[in-house]
This record gives structure tokens, C-alpha cells and sequence, in this order.
């Protein structure tokens, strides 16, 4: 990790010089051109806290959560997990730390069965876990669904029985039902309306309190990012590109993808007049290859240096730091 933030917190995952790349056909040809969706990524997230990890679709966001879990094999790089290398383990050794780590997916409908009952679905990490008894695995479920705000009656339905945040809770259920250290959530209230969403968000800070639990939250909204998030990192073709702390980080954007994203939120007030950011070119293909700064293709600022070399990160304060030339 480049910039640490302070020492004061304990380190739960430390995420070092990870590379992730896979296969995809090339356009308008027969041959396969390599993808590198993870691109020497840095980053620690420490316990109790929730880290915002936000981007545009295709930057490689959800690739770098699942590679976390390993639920997709990294390159190279390592995943410091309490001190021990996720990346090292075998199957077997990873199994004890599975129900440790745990994640909320962006559609629900899709990781459910639609055949089973939500009680049901529950109770299967508990018996992948050999948690409990039969009774007390029940018993665990109906206190799940309370906790995340559904009905005892909500055990006997199925998936296609309950609306978009009811399946949203259901996930969240899962995946906090065998207590998990660390969760990610990926994109977990993407696909609800705005009241929803404030919904989950609140139900994600209580649940973080009550059990004592730390997440890396994914999303493309900065704003959702801004309501949850303690530290943020800006992910930009595979690369992280700023990282800070929230406030920190809306104060005083940095790195010029940075100001993008915040110029795209929406202003509330009809009257006020905003700054638009002026972007050049659309996102390249992650099969292309860039030399020097990633987002140089776009930033209309970019220099011949920035077309040529790529940019070290630099503090912009204690726990601030941004992959530009001219931070």
C-alpha cells in the first residue's frame, strides 16, 4: 500500500499489487486478445469500516470484489486476509475462512433458486457451514429475516413471491446469516428505486453496528457511495486512481476522473448553476493498450508526459492520494 491511512485502525484485508486478466475474442477477428481487468491495485480496508469502491461500468469493479473472495483466481498479487494470503491457500485451508467472508450480489433474483423457499435458501450456508442443529438453523432464519426488517411468514415464500427490495433484503439475509468479519457488496442497490435504496443503505449502517461488520461497498454512483462510505477509492480501467477519505475526497477532488464523476451527480436545487467538467473521447476498450496515464485518451488537460508516462500517486493529505501528474 502506498499511502496507509493511520495506524490507529487494525488492517482486516490488505489488497497488494493485484493483477487480474482474462480472455475475450477481439472484435471484428477470430482471435482472443487478453483483458487486464485488474491492473496493479494497492489497497487496505480496515475492520469496522466501510470502503466505497467506485467507477464506471466495465472498470473492473465487480472483477476485483469476486477476485477478493476468490470466486475468480488472481494473476498475480497478494490478499493479506487478518495477515493471511487468500492467494496461497488451497481450497480445503480457504474453506475455514469462507463464512468469514461473505457477498451481497447486485441481482438477488439470480443468485436465488427460484425453486426453493427463502427459508430454504437461509439455512443452506448454515449446513455448507455444519452450523447447528436443524431446529436452531431455523431458528437462526426467522431471526435473520427480523433483522433485516421481512416477516416470519417471508420463510415460506418464494423468490418470484417477493418485490426487488425484498429480494435485496434476502440477499443481505445470506450472507450475514453464518457472521461474516467482511461483506461486499456488489451493486447492491443498483437496480432499486431511490426510496429503496435509502432503505438498504440505512439497513447496511445498522447492521454494520449491531454486528460489528465491515464492508467494501461497490457501486458506479458516487453519491450512494457518499451516504455510506468512511474511506473511497476511484477505480478507472483496472486502476485505482484516488483513494481518500469521504469528505476529504468530495472537498478537494484530485484526479481529474475524479471531478468527472462528481460533475455528473445531480444538483438538487433547479436554480443553482453548476460547473460542468468537460470530458474528451468515450471509455476505451480494456483491450486496448494504453501507454502513460490510463484516462489521458479523455482528460483535456492531458500533457505529452501524461501520453507517456504513467503518473505515481501523490498525497494530497494524510489519508488523500491521487495517480495524477499534476495533483
Amino acid at each position: 500500500m502506498l499511502f496507509n491511512p493511520s495506524n490507529r485502525r487494525k488492517p482486516l484485508l490488505q489488497v497488494e499489487n493485484l493483477h487480474k486478466s482474462y480472455w475475450s475474442k477481439a472484435k471484428n477477428s477470430f482471435k482472443k486478445a487478453r483483458v487486464r481487468a485488474i491492473r496493479d491495485v494497492s489497497f487496505t480496508i480496515f475492520a469496522g469500516e466501510t470502503y466505497g469502491l467506485v467507477g464506471e461500468s466495465g472498470c473492473g469493479k465487480s472483477t476485483l470484489g469476486k477476485t477478493l473472495l476468490r470466486l475468480t483466481e488472481q494473476d498475480s498479487g497478494s490478499i493479506l486476509y487478518e495477515g493471511n494470503d487468500l492467494a496461497k491457500l488451497s481450497s480445503k485451508q480457504l474453506r475455514h475462512y469462507r463464512k468469514e467472508l461473505q457477498m451481497v450480489f447486485q441481482d438477488p433474483y439470480s443468485s436465488l433458486n427460484p425453486r426453493i423457499v427463502v427459508g430454504e435458501a437461509l439455512e443452506e450456508p448454515l449446513h455448507v457451514h455444519r452450523i447447528g442443529t436443524p431446529q436452531e438453523r431455523t431458528e437462526r432464519a426467522m431471526d435473520m429475516l427480523a433483522a433485516v426488517g421481512l416477516k416470519r411468514e417471508h420463510y415460506y415464500s418464494l423468490p418470484h413471491q417477493l418485490s426487488g427490495g425484498q429480494r435485496q433484503r434476502i440477499g443481505l439475509a445470506r450472507a450475514l446469516i453464518v457472521h461474516p468479519k467482511l461483506v461486499v457488496c456488489d451493486e447492491p442497490v443498483s437496480a432499486l428505486d431511490v426510496i429503496i435504496q435509502a432503505q438498504i443503505i440505512q439497513l447496511l449502517k445498522r447492521l454494520q453496528h449491531d454486528m460489528n461488520l465491515t464492508y467494501l461497498f461497490i457501486s458506479h454512483d458516487i453519491s450512494v457511495v457518499r451516504h455510506i462510505s468512511d474511506r473511497i477509492g476511484v477505480m478507472y480501467l483496472g486502476r485505482l486512481v484516488e483513494e481518500g477519505d469521504t469528505e476529504s475526497l468530495f472537498q478537494q477532488p484530485t484526479h481529474p476522473y475524479t471531478k468527472l464523476l462528481l460533475s455528473a451527480v445531480p444538483v438538487p436545487d433547479p436554480f443553482a448553476v453548476k460547473k460542468e467538467w468537460q470530458q474528451e473521447g468515450e471509455l476505451p476498450s480494456p483491450l486496448e493498450k494504453i501507454a502513460g496515464c490510463s484516462f489521458h485518451t479523455r482528460c483535456p488537460y492531458a500533457t505529452e508526459r501524461c501520453r507517456l508516462e504513467e503518473p505515481e500517486p501523490k498525497r494530497v493529505n494524510e489519508e488523500h492520494w491521487a495517480a495524477c501528474h499534476y495533483a
